[in-house]
């Protein structure tokens, strides 16, 4: 452990940074509660979605790099603000209008659409649960309703009254003259309707923790501040949770980001120490527009999943957290491939690589064997040609291409075989656009028929591959990217596609041959 603990503390792995930084923290002394805490928030406005999964999963990343460098105990908190009023109905959930009625009462108060648990925030923390089960995380499940009535956040509240005027002149700060007339940190519950009431208080009365208000009809009415009768502002919420539990770090999106000192201003007001953060870029879907739970655009965890296997979800939240990235579903191939790479690269790699390559931090200490003889893009590849509706069609090839390959014995390899029939089916399939070659086109193409069909090299890959590059530079193409585009598009119906001697090598030298016949023929295309 030592050994590792040394090469650790000198990775550049972004998750090492952020843990050597958090380890600062205490190096003084340890921490009184006795543990390093981490903490990931969730708004159970809608269905959860890829960048809940993204922080949950980074964070213990980082929480994992800790780890290794420091003896000091951990513990991960997932926090669910499910007191939060409904301010708008999500598009992606069923019987709206019902919803409708509930509008702006705390979620945890609003029916589930689905009919499956006693809430709409139930729900939702459900979903989140078991997503996060899902990837085996280790965390421990917070509730704001149960946080609120329990009592566990009334000290806390209570010092809210007493230093009302200290956490509003933070938050008055930050808004606009016309917001600050009508603001306040709290926001009661209303005794008859349920509903979260934006409010002016009359009355903050420190004595007593209490607030005094008018509803929206002129009834005035004082509540405590304590038992889940008033929440907090999202924003002072965020603060005194922090200080509430003690909270030493916690990650957010960018979005979040110009609100860190106000967060931290707050957390200080109420008596904690402000965490240490990590703010990272957001999640865009196919046409570059930030990802929300409310809309439902981009992926969900459920449909990575239905493609891929979890581990090449959790690589791509690794990669790059401070650049934005699209979640879209062509990122789940490329992902697939590259995460294999790493494992291969892993096992010959000594522990000053290791420690900075990303299956490391997926995986920890327990790093697999990767048993992918065969790519997932070419997989893809295959199923088209091939038109597989089952992964049993695939490992006809892959058994002659990689003899020694067995579904019993390369379990990578069969799901991926599996994901990449459904995959083909469900998102390459209905975008396939095949074409005729123009006159250099097929020249090169009849000249590569031509020698495949007098081919005495075997299923040899790199060989195959270099006779085709051959053929592109024999015939002129410039760039020569240009001839494997043509080959793509006129045999795959794609612009992009794998390395072609290595896919001929896997399909076969004879299935090739008569591919190419047909895509000569005109076959591809649809018929007239």
């Amino acid at each position: 452990m030592a050994g590792l603990r040394d090469v650790a503390m000198q990775s550049t792995a972004w998750p090492f940074e952020e843990a050597r930084a958090l380890l600062k923290r205490y190096e003084k002394a340890p921490p009184e509660k006795g543990y390093v805490l981490f903490e990931t928030g969730y708004g159970p406005s809608g269905l959860p979605h890829i960048g809940t999964f993204g922080e949950v999963s980074r964070t213990t990343m980082i929480r994992r790099a800790f780890e290794v460098i420091s003896d000091i105990p951990t513990r991960l908190i997932c926090f669910s603000d499910d007191v939060d009023g409904m301010r708008k109905i999500p598009d992606n959930v069923p019987q709206p209008e019902m919803l409708r009625e509930h509008l702006q009462r705390p979620l945890t108060s609003v029916p589930d659409p689905f009919g499956l648990y006693p809430s709409f925030g139930d729900h939702n923390n459900a979903m989140l649960r078991r997503f996060l089960d899902t990837f085996g995380f280790q965390y421990e499940f917070i509730s704001a309703t149960e946080f609120y009535r329990s009592g566990r956040f009334d000290d806390t509240l209570r010092l809210a009254v007493e230093r009302y005027d200290a956490i509003m002149a933070i938050m008055l700060a930050s808004l606009r003259e016309e917001r600050q007339q009508t603001y306040s940190c709290f926001l009661p519950i209303h005794p008859v309707t349920g509903r979260v009431v934006y409010v002016p208080m009359k009355q903050v009365n420190a004595k007593d923790h209490t607030i005094t208000f008018d509803d929206e009809d002129g009834k005035e009415w004082t509540l405590p501040v304590t038992g889940g009768h008033v929440k907090l502002q999202w924003k002072p919420d965020f603060g005194a949770r922090w200080a509430a539990l003690g909270v030493d770090f916690e990650m957010y999106g960018k979005d979040h980001s110009t609100n860190t000192p106000i967060y931290d201003g707050i957390c200080e007001v109420l008596g904690g120490r402000k965490p240490n953060h990590f703010s990272y870029e957001l999640f865009l879907d196919e046409f570059g527009q930030k990802i929300s739970k409310s809309k439902g655009n981009g992926l969900t965890i459920d449909e990575w999943l239905t493609y891929a296997a979890t581990e090449s979800l959790s690589y791509f939240m690794y990669l790059k957290p401070k650049t934005a990235k699209r979640m879209h579903f062509d990122v789940i191939p490329k992902a697939v491939d590259e995460y294999h790479q790493q494992l291969r690269a892993y096992a010959d790699q000594d522990a000053a690589h290791r420690v900075n390559n990303p299956v490391f931090h997926i995986h920890g200490h327990d790093v697999p064997a990767s048993n992918m003889v065969v790519s997932f893009a070419m997989l893809l590849n295959l199923a088209s040609v091939a038109g597989a509706e089952d992964k049993d069609v695939l490992w006809a090839f892959i058994r002659r291409y990689a003899p020694g390959a067995d579904p019993a014995t390369h379990a990578d390899l069969d799901a991926a075989a599996g994901y990449a029939v459904r995959y083909y089916n469900d998102k390459v399939k209905p975008t396939k656009v095949y074409r005729l070659p123009d006159a250099k086109e097929r020249a090169a193409m009849e000249d590569l028929l031509a020698r495949l069909k007098a081919w005495t090299g075997g299923a040899d890959a790199e060989e195959l591959q270099g006779m085709v590059f051959a053929v592109g530079k024999e015939h002129g193409f410039e760039p020569l990217r240009d001839w494997f585009k043509a080959l793509y598009e006129v045999l795959l119906g794609a612009s992009d596609g794998p390395r072609f001697g290595g896919f001929v090598a896997l399909y076969g030298v004879s299935e090739s041959i008569a591919l190419i016949e047909r895509g000569l023929a005109g076959g591809m295309l649809p018929p007239v």
